[in-house]
């Protein structure tokens, strides 16, 4: 019951945070170079719940849930349609 209780969750996290999803980090602990208003985007969330970003940094730190602080800026931006001639 437990392990789909976290699966539930981390499909959650999926549909919160899908690929291309724009990212702004409030805090996270022990990483100096991660300041506050960092922004980022969002590449994959992974099978235990973390959401892996492309910072403006060039980090790729991933973000922890209840642990980090962060808020959406934006939802992924649409890929426009090339009509075929």
């Amino acid at each position: 019951m437990c392990l789909d209780y976290e699966r539930a969750k981390i499909e959650q996290l999926r549909k919160r945070y899908p690929e291309g999803t724009r990212i702004c980090l409030d805090e996270m602990d022990g990483e100096p170079q991660m300041l506050a208003g960092l922004k980022g985007k969002v590449f994959h969330v992974d099978d235990a719940g973390q959401i892996h970003v492309e910072w403006e940094n060039g980090s790729t730190l991933a973000l922890v849930p209840g642990v980090d602080q962060f808020h959406k800026t934006g939802g992924p931006e649409k890929k426009k349609e090339v009509p075929s001639r």
